[in-house]
């Protein structure tokens, strides 16, 4: 630690000295002078309360104070260092007294004053020991760090995991959701398709009962629109129902004779013509029961299976014409009224 330097000795007071005027000394008498060492007692304050300034990390707080303060912070580290070093005090004269009052001009003389003033009595373990303190909270303060910035990396990766997990529930619910309204809508469908089959079943039931098969006891020979060389169009243009000549043929719905006779290739056709104006042709007759113009109901018998016409065999051939008409199938026809050849 530095310590203040030895005042100069004096025997005499410089002859321009008066009484009233602020020295270094005491004037005793005119011709000795005792020097003047300040004390805690000999000081008073310059101004009525001091300053204390901020602590600095752990320092000690410098009082910007009366100059005393200041001088008794020189004159205790001067009895410091005799203490530590086991040299004699030194004596301590203030020559540059007048440019103390420096120290109060600013706070930032303040502050590095404090910086100095702080540091007064320190040794070498008590620094030591507050560098470790130092890193220690420097550590602690890391691993603080360290541990929350895990933390938030944890709860970052959880949530991550939680959204992931919720977005796969909710997509395996979608799909759960699609599959099962896809069942519905299929079993939905199904009765629907169901009950139409089953409704269109009680229909053609119910419409059957008003419609027969033109003759029993036969074999489907030839359908509509097969091909071939014995049919003058080059395909064949009605349903073929081959039977024993003399096999009774009944009307297949009610309606009226609309031709009854012979008709070349056809031999003995009958023509009925229903109320919405489709005609059946009935030909290659081996005989015809009714004439022109008569009324006929379902199941009534209108003539005979015959190989009259262009044949190779007793059969009946018959075509259905609509209303316009054109042939159409006899099959589907026949089918669409409940019935089934």
């Amino acid at each position: 630690m530095a310590s203040n330097r030895p005042a100069p000795q004096t025997s005499s007071a410089p002859s321009e000295f008066k009484p009233d005027t602020f020295g270094y000394g005491i004037n005793k008498d005119e011709e000795t002078w005792e020097e003047w060492n300040p004390t805690e007692d000999s000081l008073r304050p310059v101004r009525g309360r001091h300053r204390v300034s901020k602590q600095r990390g752990g320092g000690l707080a410098r009082s910007s104070t009366v100059l005393g303060v200041g001088v008794i912070a020189a004159v205790s580290a001067g009895g410091m260092a005799s203490a530590q070093t086991g040299k004699p005090p030194v004596s301590i004269s203030m020559p540059d007294l007048p440019s103390v009052g420096s120290m109060f001009a600013d706070d930032s003389a303040e502050a590095e004053d404090t910086t100095s003033l702080s540091s007064v009595g320190l040794t070498t373990a008590d620094a030591e020991q507050g560098n470790s303190d130092a890193g220690e909270a420097l550590r602690a303060r890391i691993m603080l760090q360290a541990e929350r910035q895990q933390d938030q990396v944890d709860r970052e990766a959880q949530e991550a995991a939680e959204a992931a997990a919720a977005k796969k529930a909710a997509e395996a619910a979608a799909k759960e959701r699609e599959e099962a309204e896809a069942k519905a809508a299929a079993a939905k469908k199904k009765a629907e398709e169901e009950a139409e089959r089953k409704a269109e079943a009680e229909r053609l039931a119910e419409l059957a009962k008003s419609y027969a098969l033109p003759t029993s006891s036969y074999t489907v020979s030839s359908t509509f629109g097969q091909a071939g060389s014995l049919w003058s169009s080059g395909y064949h243009t009605g349903l073929d129902f081959a039977a024993p000549t003399g096999t009774p043929l009944k009307a297949i719905h009610t309606g009226t004779v609309t031709e009854a006779g012979w008709n070349g290739s056809y031999g003995y056709r009958t023509v009925i013509t229903l109320d919405d104006g489709t005609e059946l042709w009935y030909a290659h007759q081996s005989s015809i029961s009714v004439s022109v113009g008569q009324k006929v109901n379902t199941g009534d018998v209108i003539g005979r299976v015959g190989a009259t016409g262009n044949v190779t065999g007793a059969h009946l051939h018959l075509e259905v014409h609509t209303a316009g008409g054109e042939g159409i199938d006899p099959m589907a026809w026949l089918r669409s009224k409940g019935l089934n050849p």
